[in-house]
C-alpha cells in the first residue's frame, strides 16, 4: 500500500455514480484519472466502485495516486466501495462525507455529473466565495455539458447577484490541458 504524503496537492472529483449515456464520458474519466496519478496528485471522491466514480478511482490508482474514499455507512451497507482504495474513510452521513473531502481537498473538480454532483460544486462555489475555504473550483465542461450552469453563473453576475471577482474564482475548462493550466496558476 502506498503512503500518503504530505507534501502533494488532494484533488477532489465531484461526478456521477452512473456511467451516463455518452461514451466520452467514460474515456475522459479515466484520462483525468490518468492524469492525476502521472502528474503526482492525490484523488479524493466519493469512494464508489460503480460508474464514472468507479473508473475514475481506477485510472488514478492504475496511475500511481494516492485514492482516499469517503463513503457513508448506508453505501458500504450495499457494498458499493471500491475495495482497493489506499484509505477509506467511513462516515454516518452525506452531509459528513462532504465535509470530510472538502476538508482533504486542495483543488476541486466538478465533472459531468447528477444532481449530487451539482450539490457538491455550488457548495465549492459558495465556500470559496465567502472564504471559508482556500481553493481552486473547475467545472470540467466536457462537451458543453455545464453550458447552461455557466450562463446562469454569468446572469448572476450581471444582475449584480454574484461578484464578479468571486465569479472568476470559478473556473470552467473544456479540456484537461486547460483544466491543468488554471491547477499550475493556482487561481
Amino acid at each position: 500500500m502506498k503512503k500518503k504524503s504530505r507534501d502533494v496537492q488532494t484533488i477532489s472529483v465531484y461526478l456521477g455514480a452512473s456511467p451516463g449515456k455518452n461514451p466520452l464520458y467514460a474515456e475522459k474519466v479515466k484520462e483525468l484519472g490518468c492524469w492525476i496519478g502521472k502528474n503526482g496528485f492525490d484523488l479524493v471522491y466519493g469512494g464508489s466502485k460503480i460508474g464514472l466514480m468507479g473508473m475514475l478511482a481506477e485510472s488514478a490508482l492504475e496511475a500511481g495516486a494516492y485514492v482516499t474514499g469517503v463513503e457513508p455507512q448506508f453505501f458500504i451497507d450495499s457494498v458499493l466501495q471500491l475495495d482497493k482504495l489506499d484509505e477509506l474513510i467511513v462516515t454516518k452521513t452525506m452531509a459528513e462525507r462532504k465535509a470530510k473531502i472538502i476538508e482533504l481537498a486542495d483543488i476541486f473538480i466538478a465533472f459531468p455529473g447528477g444532481t449530487g454532483t451539482l450539490e457538491e460544486i455550488s457548495e465549492i462555489m459558495s465556500a470559496i466565495s465567502l472564504k471559508l475555504i482556500d481553493g481552486v473550483c473547475i467545472v470540467y465542461n466536457l462537451n458543453g455539458y455545464y453550458d447552461h450552469l455557466e450562463a446562469l453563473l454569468d446572469h448572476m453576475t450581471e444582475e449584480g447577484l454574484v461578484l464578479p471577482e468571486n465569479r472568476n474564482k470559478i473556473h470552467f475548462c473544456r479540456t484537461l490541458p486547460e483544466i491543468a493550466s488554471v491547477i499550475e496558476s493556482g487561481t
